[in-house]
């Protein structure tokens, strides 16, 4: 009995650290900042192509994001209204204009679905989320339509520090 109650422990701790979340794949890195926002906000700063997402006083969490192409970009203040485990994804009527051939829904967890892994919506409509892409290479650029877009592991590592009534600012 005592063998089998080990193996079973031995088990379960490694089936833990095969589920939980590598720290090694996200890309945040942890930076000083001199700003004064509040631990557990979120900063987009458009023009770095950077999301700061602030864990004590004077130090964020640096992730590298993709932001809105020329013209399509936006600033202020939103907060997270809601969060998605592989989201479905429906064009809103600004980007089907741009491509009218676009399914009317790409199902979640398809590679053809913008949002990646993971998705959180900003307040404001609905127009704009923080999201995952399956499109890696577009990260660090201005190519959305003011989506915010990680790499899938920078989303989920984000998820799941935030909760919905996260403060986010964004800036150019």
């Amino acid at each position: 009995m005592r063998g089998k109650t080990l193996i079973a422990a031995a088990l379960a701790a490694i089936g833990s650290f095969a589920i939980a979340p590598q720290a090694a794949q996200a890309h945040g890195d942890l930076v000083s900042v001199r700003d004064g926002y509040m631990p557990g906000t979120i900063v987009i700063r458009t023009n770095q192509r950077a999301l700061y997402y602030y864990v004590s006083p004077g130090q964020a969490l640096r992730y590298p994001v993709g932001v809105g192409r020329l013209g399509m970009q936006w600033s202020g203040t939103a907060f997270i209204d809601g969060k998605y485990i592989r989201p479905a994804w429906s064009a809103p009527a600004s980007i089907r204009k741009d491509y009218s051939r676009l399914p009317a829904v790409i199902p979640g967890g398809s590679p053809q679905n913008p949002m990646g892994v993971a998705a959180m919506t900003l307040s404001g409509g609905g127009q704009y989320a923080i999201h995952g892409t399956n499109n890696e290479a577009s990260i660090g650029h201005f190519v959305s339509h003011g989506c915010i877009r990680m790499h899938n592991a920078d989303i989920q590592d984000l998820y799941s520090r935030v909760m919905v009534g996260t403060r986010v600012v964004v800036t150019q």
